[in-house]
């Protein structure tokens, strides 16, 4: 019997909108593991700020950073960091124009200042206190950074940067990673890692960084909150985050 794995975004997708998952999500997730289907998360978040999610719902393997740094059962089967050159450039050209930044490590996030326009945009994810990026900590590997800053100035970094993406998820705030990596790439890794069919691949996701994902699984759902734009990608539409959208959708695709 082919078996058939479930990828799931986390903002905007597992999560409502006061960043909890809703009973509904909890009970179809566990539906589905029962049933004998792989549920794994691909998500922009590192794994530091979504292990709690993980635990909650008995997952074991991600995509995480946008398909930067990719886990299967503990194991790291693919990482892309950041080459240590390029993350000293961004910082040098951000602090130059007083723009925030976070790191995003395996296991760590790290922020170069303070900033009130920081500190606003980091309250969907729920973190108060980041410990600021000292010198000592230019050897660990960055996979992806959040850069904080309005559209027109991520234009400028786009022109500095141009082997580079930005996917904006905020009015001040983007992520900043590989041009040459998405999260299709990841799930690409880790269902040829792990023996299963593109066919038998599903995702649900809700923004411009599941684009590629919608389109590179056998079966792609959006979610009711997502725009338009994304939802023209998706071989179905389930209701909202606050609508019981994972459990809706796992139904309309008869996986439960």
């Amino acid at each position: 019997m082919t078996r058939s794995i479930v990828f799931f975004d986390i903002d905007g997708t597992l999560l409502n909108e006061q960043k909890r998952i809703d009973p509904s999500t909890k009970q179809a997730i566990t539906q589905l593991q029962q049933s004998g289907i792989y549920t794994a998360i691909a998500t922009g978040r590192c794994p530091a700020s979504f292990k709690w999610v993980c635990e909650e719902l008995n997952i074991q393997s991600f995509v995480s950073m946008n398909g930067q740094y990719v886990v299967f059962e503990g194991q790291v089967i693919h990482d892309n960091p950041i080459p240590a050159a390029e993350v000293d450039r961004l910082t040098t050209m951000a602090d130059e124009r007083n723009h925030p930044l976070v790191y995003l490590q395996a296991d760590a996030m790290q922020k170069s200042m303070k900033h009130n326009t920081f500190t606003e945009a980091l309250k969907q994810f729920q973190i108060e206190r980041l410990p600021i990026r000292q010198v000592s900590d230019s050897n660990k590997p960055v996979y992806q950074i959040l850069l904080f800053c309005n559209e027109q100035d991520g234009m400028e970094y786009a022109a500095h940067f141009p082997d580079y993406q930005q996917h904006r998820w905020h009015t001040h705030a983007v992520d900043f990673l590989h041009a040459n990596t998405t999260k299709a790439v990841g799930l690409q890794k880790m269902i040829e890692h792990a023996g299963f069919s593109r066919e038998h691949c599903y995702a649900f996701g809700d923004g411009t960084n599941d684009i590629e994902m919608l389109q590179f699984v056998g079966t792609g759902v959006a979610m009711g909150n997502a725009s338009d734009d994304i939802q023209m990608h998706a071989n179905y539409v389930t209701s909202s985050n606050n609508e019981d959208g994972i459990r809706n959708g796992l139904q309309a695709i008869g996986l439960i």
